[in-house]
């Protein structure tokens, strides 16, 4: 780190030329201003001087941690001379003339040392010192600025998402009661497509803006999965993952949201192990929220068609829960009985679905868990025609 410049900037002979005593004038006028130091940061201590016919002293007013000072003097015109707080009364650090100030009325003047003029005084050594510091300020405030953007669109992007996930509901607001499912589906996807388009154009803006930042490819990786550009969210995510394994800082949610979602992108594909791999390493990298990653990932396999894989991950997402009563777990009861529903068979003599280990349990917990829930009525029809009595408080809405 480059060694910042010292407070003591030189001092500069001030001679004292005496003149004839002026009797004070009223009313008086005020004086305001900042003292800035080289680097175009406030001073905060000193004095300035009011001094008139080339004295060097005066009227003094005290330099505040902000670097103002302020006060009131009679009319006229002023020279300004700021000191240091060991500044021999006869030096100065620097020096503004011909400030007026009028009767009623308040002037403005700051002591800028960081202005060419002062700046040249200075030993060149100094001089090569404020450039690179000054170089390095700007740089600093155009990667702040750059931040700031970024932060802004992240939230806009959040928003995006939200509500990319209410679009069903949304849909089915902007079309009303008299809308068919079709139409309502219709619009569902016309919704999220413009949510995750906004998404997508913001953060592959702000990737080329900012290509170390891991929180941004991931988002776009999220994006892309929604708008169904699996490859291209594969690379995206794979980026941000990338860039997690050397950063100083991991962020575990970061790390949590680009394995996921790459393990979306693999199991939209049909690529099992490659989506097992991710969402495992989604769980292990973001431990309090592996039950949610796992949770989504028996969702995708169902989607997807795929009720072996749909099982596997349903159990992932049971064993790694602290509460099997969770009833946010009831879904993941439903989906492994669903899964493994497909795999019954009739038998012969009495026409009963005999169903597979662990389909009569999974549907049972799932009844548990949300007897009023969606799927409640399907998943006691099942149990129903497989001859097994409902273990919940389960029951049968009015014909």
């Amino acid at each position: 780190m480059k060694r910042l410049l010292p407070l003591w900037l030189g001092l500069v002979a001030f001679a004292a030329v005496p003149v004839m005593a002026q009797a004070p004038a009223a009313p008086t006028g005020k004086i305001h201003g900042h003292v800035i130091n080289p680097t175009g940061a406030p001073q905060s201590n000193g004095k300035v001087t009011a001094a008139t016919g080339g004295k060097n002293t005066g009227t003094e007013f005290e330099v505040n941690q902000s670097g103002e000072f302020s006060g009131d003097l009679p009319p006229g015109t002023y020279t300004l001379i700021y000191r240091q707080p060991d500044t021999p009364p006869d030096k100065q650090v620097d020096h503004i003339e011909n400030v007026k100030v009028t009767a009623g009325q308040t002037t403005e003047q700051d002591i800028d040392m960081s202005r060419d003029a002062y700046v040249k005084t200075l030993p060149e050594e100094q001089q090569k010192q404020l450039a690179e510091m000054k170089k390095h300020n700007s740089e600093a405030l155009k990667a702040n600025q750059v931040i700031k953007n970024l932060n802004a669109d992240l939230k806009t992007v959040i928003d995006d998402i939200h509500e990319a996930s209410e679009a069903g509901a949304a849909a089915k607001q902007q079309l009303g009661s008299g809308a068919t499912a079709a139409a309502i589906v219709a619009k569902e996807n016309e919704i999220k497509t413009q949510k995750f388009t906004d998404v997508e154009t913001l953060m592959t803006k702000d990737t080329q803006a900012k290509p170390d930042a891991s929180i941004l490819w991931a988002r776009l990786c999220q994006a892309q999965v929604g708008l169904k550009k699996y490859d291209d969210g594969v690379t995206s995510c794979k980026k941000a993952i990338e860039l997690e394994s050397t950063a100083k800082k991991p962020q575990p949610d970061v790390q949590g949201l680009a394995q996921s979602q790459l393990g979306e992108s693999y199991a939209r594909q049909g690529k099992v192990p490659e989506a097992n791999e991710a969402y495992d390493a989604a769980a292990k990298a973001n431990p309090s929220s592996a039950v949610t990653y796992l949770k989504n990932e028996t969702v995708i396999f169902s989607q997807a068609g795929n009720a072996a894989a749909q099982v596997a991950a349903a159990d992932k997402a049971i064993a790694a829960s602290p509460n099997p009563n969770d009833p946010a777990l009831a879904i993941v009861y439903h989906l492994k009985g669903q899964g493994l529903v497909a795999n019954a068979t009739i038998d012969p003599k009495t026409q009963k679905i005999i169903l597979p280990p662990g389909c009569a349990e999974a549907y049972q917990k799932y009844l548990e868990l949300a007897p009023t829930g969606q799927f409640a009525a399907d998943d006691k029809g099942i149990l129903d025609q497989a001859g097994q009595k409902v273990n919940s408080s389960y029951k049968a809405g009015k014909k």
